[in-house]
């Protein structure tokens, strides 16, 4: 592709678990060039998830470099950056270089993942002040969050905790890199890291309560500069990073975003034919992890459910974020576990189509063959609960795991593609849990968008709009995620005066999906089970208790 003079280009960059991605986007929000670069985990241990900034940031530049090397942009057509993020947990020491978080001491793993669980004993600590700042957390704090990742370093790390000069969470220590600006992200430190974004401060009696006494008198360590995402960050690229990815010295660089909430920027730009009220929409944000987003204009606090925080997202509205901490990895887990995994790969090979393809094309063949008039009644005797990694929303329980009930010995493709089904279903009763909640609280959502790797699924998203009895809207572009942090970029070269004009330049239109009525039956029958499984959940953990 040749460069249009007329044109501005924005790069998008995300960093997601297991992967860094880079689109090229022009000022009408079409992707012009797309290039993905895995990024390594450590699992040193159950429950711990550790990562190298270094690393990432190899990632970030071939990511970046790939994109204007396939599109063949000028460097100079390029107007801003975006960068979004997990909010995992970066540490680097007084020369800015990485500084172990991992009890083997590897100076690489310097990264504490968002899916870390180690910080159990600290989150439950922190939720037994009984602080009120809890409120803006939904009345308990999730140990996937920063203050009590930084509580276990500084109990169980000593050396890091006193050579530690800087605390980042990734998207901040992305922007950090690229322009060397100290500067954070009201998304990232309201969300994650307590601060309080109305106010514009940290709540220094909180942290000396939970013993971070050295972080609330040192505050330099963990931002002392917050700006609202998309403002300019620093003065943009340096002269070295500007080599280092083949762009233009002082490139604007926007301040970033949690990937989850560049997936909503992206999705809640897209209206899909329908008329958009941002109070009654919510955001499904469905990959690795799934997360639920919604914004409004009066803070509306839920329990169970992070925030409400302020200016973390939309200038001048409120933030919900429910989630599920297993999704896309718990469909994996789930499929790849079965006997009948080799065989379904190898078939689905030979047929040119993904894996969940060849089994959502099974489970169509399945129910014409059984005479159902729907495939969701194929898991009538299977039932699932899916939190074989914690209950992140509405519940704020880590300790609880998943179930099964229903299973037998089968191990056929069958039996694989029911089972497959059966987790589809419970992640949208999980999803039904969170919205129910949002509405019981003061919300009243009347539709949902999803984004992330999960919306290519079919049938994910169909179940999902038959059990919440709701129009799903699946934007057109598959990378709204990425999108979102190029609105970013946009924000940040002064295209634009704020977010709401860059979403309405970059966004796309939309597919609405909607719910199968015949089915709303079914799934309120099977609702009720998800929800007697979680009862009996909790009822042999009483039985047990004192067992050992």
């Amino acid at each position: 592709m040749s460069s249009n003079s007329n044109i501005g280009y924005y790069i998008g960059v995300d960093v997601g678990t297991g992967s860094t991605r880079a689109a090229l986007v022009d000022d009408n929000g079409s992707i012009v060039s797309l290039s993905v670069v895995n990024i390594k985990i450590w699992n040193p241990e159950s429950g711990f998830y550790e990562q190298s900034s270094d690393d990432i940031w190899r990632a970030v530049v071939e990511a970046i470099k790939n994109v204007m090397t396939k599109s063949e942009v000028k460097p100079e057509y390029v107007k801003g950056l975006g960068f979004d993020a997990t909010c995992s947990l970066v540490v680097l020491d007084k020369d800015m270089k990485p500084r172990t978080i991992s009890p083997g001491g590897e100076n690489e793993c310097n990264i504490l993942m968002w899916m870390d669980h180690r910080a159990h004993k600290e989150a439950e600590a922190i939720n037994a002040t009984k602080h009120p700042i809890l409120e803006t957390v939904g009345g308990k704090m999730s140990l996937e969050m920063q203050l009590p990742k930084l509580m276990w370093l500084k109990k169980n790390l000593p050396d890091t905790w006193r050579d530690a000069a800087h605390f980042f969470d990734l998207p901040d220590f992305l922007t950090w890199k690229a322009t060397s600006s100290l500067t954070r992200s009201a998304c990232s430190l309201g969300c994650k890291w307590s601060y309080l974004t109305q106010q514009d401060c940290w709540d220094k009696e909180f942290l000396s309560l939970i013993e971070l006494d050295d972080l609330a008198n040192n505050r330099h360590k963990i931002g002392t500069e917050v700006k609202n995402i998309g403002s300019a960050c620093g003065k943009g690229l340096t002269e070295c990073v500007s080599k280092e990815l083949g762009l233009i010295p002082g490139t604007a660089v926007g301040t970033s975003i949690i990937d989850a909430h560049a997936g909503a920027l992206g999705c809640l730009s897209c209206h899909g034919d329908l008329e958009i009220d941002m109070d009654r929409c919510l955001v499904l944000i469905a990959g690795t992890s799934n997360c639920h987003i919604v914004c409004s204009k009066k803070r509306v606090p839920v329990t169970g459910v992070w925030g409400p925080y302020y200016n973390a997202m939309v200038p001048g509205m409120w933030v919900n974020e429910g989630g599920q901490s297993a999704a896309g990895s718990l469909i994996d887990f789930v499929t790849s576990n079965h006997a009948a995994y080799p065989h379904v790969m190898r078939e689905a090979e030979d047929c040119g189509v993904h894996q969940y393809t060849y089994l959502n094309i099974l489970l169509e063949k399945l129910t014409v063959e059984e005479k159902y008039a729907n495939p969701a009644f194929l898991t009538r005797d299977l039932h699932m609960w899916p939190d074989f990694h914690g209950n992140r929303s509405p519940l704020a329980d880590p300790a609880l795991r998943g179930m099964m009930s229903g299973l037998d010995l089968s191990p056929g493709e069958r039996s694989l593609a029911v089972s497959y089904l059966a987790t589809l279903q419970a992640l949208a009763y999980g999803t039904k849990s969170i919205v129910s909640a949002m509405d019981e609280a003061g919300h009243s959502i009347s539709r949902v968008y999803v984004c992330g790797g999960l919306c290519k699924n079919k049938q994910f998203v169909q179940t999902h709009a038959d059990v919440l009895g709701l129009p799903l809207i699946v934007p057109k572009t598959e990378e709204s995620v990425l999108l979102g942090a190029a609105i970013l970029g946009m924000c940040a070269s002064g295209k634009v005066s704020h977010i709401q004009e860059a979403m309405s330049i970059l966004g796309g239109d939309g597919k609405v999906i909607t719910p199968n009525k015949e089915t709303s039956r079914y799934h309120k029958k099977k609702y009720a089970v998800f929800q007697e499984m979680l009862k009996d959940q909790r009822k042999y953990r009483r039985i047990m208790e004192g067992a050992v």
